[in-house]
């Protein structure tokens, strides 16, 4: 298929004219005295010249604070690089600051629940409310804040409350077993927690009180508790202070005003954590200026979130995805807050309709199931949805033709890439550009991010390593705990000295068409998981791609046993649907269509029905895990894993079952 039978979508010229980034690069070509004809041209000159362009990007956006007198110190070393270090700004009043009060600032809703909607006024009341109880309660900046709460107002409200003053928040989903949670928070001494009674998730009611307890427990550095009843369940009785947190934040009738400490533009703002599926989870630390001013880069320019739209984006508060979401109050748009089973009731396409989301957020995976369940959508439902983003995965190619079939043929679908570690994408949609089947449409404006070839060389259309050769203000203050920065220095700059290797494997395509000069990227997946038979890289995304297009398999993973000759073979797990079996006439047809479709070299040698994958509390599928598994290896934190039992089976799996 050559690169213009692939495109799948257009911008019309009107939208086009009328998004965000066509006034901005204007804009921009205007205050530098430079001609920007199209996206790459803008791009190049934002990677080249920092200073100018992350300093003209925060008076376009409005940001509240003070950028001081420095744009950039140590611009050339990636690890000692601060952006705006004599800037000041507070990420809660950024959030806030946009809308009228009347305006609808949070929807609640999800699986088993009936909308409630939050107004931007009583959104700043609550956060006065609960930051006012942090305060009385001894809190102060640089104290951490966590919580284990479902995606919804009082997350969105913690979390706010805490970073008005300068806490520092930090969140997992009440899925957590409690070692995954005492992983985490025990590694960042939180003085307060947050934390629900249980949750909703596939027509069930799920209790957590007696993990919070445990959780709780386990947590010496723990002052305080506040429990959100979220699902009508009962408080545990517990040692320490504990407090209701309908009574803090009650509405009495008053309006409060929060008060906002501006602190340093790296002051760390949010804790996330890796898989840590390989050893304990890394608590990487984001600073609240960069957090604040890449989100608001993507959402506006990216994405064309606009004042008065509503987003929504399926996620946990344990996703990086949830912190990315919540910046979207920032531009003034309403935040849809969907908990529960997407394919529930009411499911989550049924609440974007309702809702009339303009902005939706879902995992490639959700994509892949809605195929495989047949969903069609007619014409007029999700009339108001201009683009839905994917991620958590590479987007195969057959589900831009799904989307565009059978789903909403008007609206944008933007894969986007880029993870934990940034809290923000590397790449990304553009409103502007032409959509390929199986292609993300640009690197993110300002990050200079290029595929190295084993030999350190920026390659295109060609396999390798994802790397970003600049620093930008969403990189990681560090790693909590790793005072020396060896962790760091290790998990991303041990590769190529001075330049960050992300860990994805993947493939630049230039194009140069009627939209200008433009860059597409291809993930292949994690390069940590790719597989090398007879010494070919291979992305498991590639095999993905063709073993889910059968209808009889759910899911798959594809990983490799070591030979004695040091070489590798390729083991396929298969996930079968309900009533289905993996019959020899299935696996032949399968390796038919990845030889057929890809190489003879991605064809499995052994493939197996799996009652089930492992997976991340996350939902990502954990090949690392299946991959130390069948070398004989420990998996050193089954506490990682949301179904940790799965492992046992699959390395008791014979040889001889194979197909």
């Amino acid at each position: 298929m050559s690169a213009v039978e692939s495109i799948v979508w257009r911008p019309t010229p009107e939208d086009a004219e009328a998004a965000q980034i066509t006034g901005f690069r204007r804009a921009a070509g205007r205050a530098f005295g430079a001609e920007f004809p199209d996206y790459q041209a803008l791009h190049q000159f934002a990677c080249e010249h920092p200073e100018k362009f992350w300093r003209f990007l925060w008076e376009w956006a409005g940001i509240i604070g003070e950028p001081g007198g420095r744009v950039l110190e140590n611009g050339d070393d990636f690890i000692a690089a601060k952006f705006f270090p004599d800037g000041k700004l507070n990420y809660a009043e950024n959030l806030l600051t946009p809308g009228k009060p009347e305006d609808v600032a949070l929807i609640e809703a999800g699986e088993m629940r009936k909308p409630h909607r939050v107004t931007r006024a009583q959104l700043r009341t609550q956060t006065a409310r609960i930051a006012a109880f942090l305060r009385e309660s001894g809190i102060s900046a640089g104290d951490r804040v966590a919580a284990v709460l479902p995606n919804g107002g009082a997350a969105i409200a913690g979390m706010l409350a805490a970073t008005s003053m300068g806490a520092t928040w930090s969140s997992c989903s009440p899925d957590f077993g409690p070692d995954g949670i005492t992983e985490r928070f025990g590694q960042i001494a939180p003085r307060i927690l947050l934390a629900c009674d249980g949750y909703f998730y596939n027509g069930k009611r799920h209790d957590v009180g007696e993990k919070i307890r445990e959780v709780i427990a386990r947590l010496p550095s723990l002052e305080r508790v506040v429990f959100v009843r979220h699902a009508g369940g009962d408080f545990p009785k517990l040692k320490i202070p504990a407090h209701d947190f309908a009574e803090i934040a009650a509405d009495n009738g008053t309006e409060a005003t929060p008060v906002y400490s501006r602190l340093p533009f790296n002051h760390p703002l949010f804790i996330l954590y890796s898989s840590g599926t390989t050893g304990r989870p890394k608590c990487i630390a984001h600073g609240a200026g960069g957090t604040l001013l890449e989100h608001v880069k993507e959402l506006r320019l990216h994405c064309d979130l606009r004042a008065g739209d509503r987003l929504l984006y399926y996620t946990t508060c344990g996703w990086m995805m949830w912190n990315w979401m919540a910046s979207g109050l920032a531009t003034g748009a309403a935040l849809a807050l969907y908990d529960g089973q997407p394919l529930g009731s009411p499911s989550l396409l049924e609440t974007a309709d309702a809702e009339r989301v303009n902005i939706l957020g879902v995992s490639a995976k959700l994509i892949a199931a809605l195929e495989k369940r047949g969903v069609k959508l007619n014409s007029g439902e999700l009339a108001h949805l201009r683009a839905v983003l994917s991620t958590g995965s590479p987007l195969a190619p057959e589900s831009y033709d799904y989307f565009y079939r059978d789903l909403q043929p008007r609206a944008r679908l933007h894969s986007i890439s880029g993870g934990t570690d940034i809290v923000a994408c590397f790449a990304l949609g553009l409103p502007v550009l032409p959509i390929r089947r199986g292609e993300l449409q640009c690197a993110s404006l300002g990050c200079d991010v290029a595929v190295f070839n084993q030999d350190g060389e920026a390659v295109d259309n060609e396999k390798g390593e994802l790397v970003c050769r600049r620093a930008i203000p969403s990189k990681p203050l560090g790693f909590w705990g790793d005072d020396s920065g060896e962790k760091y220095r290790a998990a991303y700059f041990a590769r190529f000295p001075n330049v960050w290797t992300h860990g994805d494997f993947a493939e630049t395509r230039p194009h140069l068409d009627e939209y200008g000069s433009h860059c597409g990227m291809v993930i292949h997946g994690r390069s940590d998981a790719t597989l090398n038979p007879g010494g070919v890289r291979i992305g498991t995304a590639e095999i993905y791609r063709q073993v889910e297009k059968f209808p009889e398999i759910l899911e798959a993973l594809a990983t490799a046993r070591p030979l004695a000759d040091g070489d590798e073979k390729i083991i396929l797990l298969a996930k079968m649907r309900e009533g289905m079996e993996l019959t020899a006439e299935l696996a032949l047809a399968i390796r038919t269509a990845i030889r057929r479709e890809a190489t003879p070299r991605h064809v499995p040698a052994e493939i197996y029905a799996a009652p089930d994958l492992p997976r991340t509390m996350n939902g990502k599928i954990a090949e690392l895990a299946v991959r130390r598994i069948l070398r004989g290896e420990a998996v050193e934190n089954k506490n990682a894993l949301a179904n940790p039992e799965i492992l046992d089976i699959l390395r008791d799996l014979p040889e001889s079952a194979a197909k």
